[in-house]
């Protein structure tokens, strides 16, 4: 399974994982979030093939390597669930989680039971949606509403406050949109979808259309913005592209600010912060590095165990945090996990001599990695 994850997470994950047959990296979310009496204690819930999910509590130890146990499994979906809010609902006297389902349900989860009461921690089940539930996220705007998209790319807007015998009553806005859903992300109240071919940006308050800030033909496989600075960047067949919003705003057919060329296949991870762009794909043995500002290639990260090594593999999995850099690969019954750190790195890539260096460094000691088979 292909996806970006939160860097400690996706660790804590491969090392709970080492001894299975199989090795799988899970979209998880991760949120601090204090149980027990451990403030530095932080929660994870994992979705799985079946009808449930479960909430992991991770810290650090006095040795800084992270543990983890499962609290709770959370069992109620009629089939796998496919999604989960990127962060808690609710305020802080009253945590939620939200889930969605192949079922084509919402359903809300209670963190804040205890005891006897964890086994009625399903809050709510909301219903509406007629296919399963792709994606999720936290509105930005208030933290009581919850946006979906199902698969038939029609995006929902629920009230988690609202209490009422009605199934449907939650949900406060809808719209419909083209393409399959890719992503989307929620900056204030806007939320911008990538489907089909387009990047959208829906107005929460009115779920009326503002603009479309991106257009990558013939298909989108990845996308990630950065709303403070205005950027937001497209993954394609061979091919990234970094968009202006601002730019974008009257026109009806927009153009990148830049193209970032060179991959092999399709562009389906992506991360993207105020100083980087970091792209791959399963077809592609190198992770490549960019300036988010002008696109311009900062430096190509391998992700296999050896590159004179046939077949080729791609990246299948990645995690970005700041300099650090996970990419994991699956070869035969093998994985191969890298880790780079990049944060007291001080030998430049070359570059032309009027060019300031990159962000992302070639380290002296090599790449800091471990190879981990499952």
């Amino acid at each position: 399974m292909a996806g970006c994850f939160p860097l400690t997470e996706c660790l804590h994950l491969v090392e709970k994982q080492k001894g299975s047959k199989s090795f799988w990296l899970p979209q998880v979310m991760i949120t601090p979030y204090a149980c027990g009496g451990r403030s530095t204690e932080r929660i994870s819930a994992s979705k799985e093939t079946k009808d449930c999910h479960r909430i992991f509590a991770s810290y650090k130890s006095q040795r800084e390597s992270i543990t983890g146990s499962c609290l709770r499994c959370m069992r109620g979906h009629n089939g796998p669930v496919l999604s989960l809010s990127d962060k808690l609902l609710g305020d802080d006297t009253c945590k939620v989680l939200a889930s969605g389902g192949e079922d084509g349900t919402v359903r809300l989860w209670s963190l804040s039971s205890s005891g006897k009461q964890r086994q009625q921690s399903l809050k709510a089940t909301l219903y509406g949606h007629e296919k399963p539930v792709e994606l999720m996220l936290v509105a930005g705007h208030k933290t009581s509403l919850l946006v979906t998209i199902s698969r038939d790319a029609k995006v929902r807007v629920w009230d988690t406050t609202t209490s009422s015998s009605a199934r449907s009553s939650c949900c406060v806005g809808m719209t419909t949109l083209r393409g399959a859903p890719v992503n989307m992300k929620c900056h204030e109240t806007l939320l911008y979808v990538a489907a089909g071919s387009s990047v959208t940006a829906v107005d929460l308050r009115t779920m009326q259309k503002v603009m479309t800030a991106a257009v990558h033909q013939p298909k989108l496989y990845s996308f990630d913005i950065v709303p403070s600075k205005s950027l937001l960047c497209t993954g394609g067949d061979g091919r990234a592209m970094l968009w202006d919003i601002r730019r974008n705003q009257e026109a009806w057919n927009p153009d990148p600010v830049a193209e970032l060329d060179g991959h092999c296949g399709q562009v389906t991870l992506l991360h993207m912060d105020p100083y980087k762009v970091v792209t791959g794909g399963p077809h592609d043995e190198y992770v490549n590095v960019w300036e988010s500002d002008t696109g311009v290639h900062a430096n190509s990260l391998f992700c296999c165990n050896d590159e004179k090594e046939v077949p080729k593999f791609g990246c299948d999995t990645m995690a970005v945090d700041g300099l650090r850099i996970v990419t994991a690969t699956i070869c035969d019954n093998a994985t191969i996990l890298r880790y780079r750190d990049f944060t007291y790195a001080t030998n430049p890539v070359a570059k032309p001599e009027n060019d300031p260096p990159s962000k992302f460094w070639f380290s002296l000691s090599g790449d800091y990695s471990d190879d981990n088979n499952s």
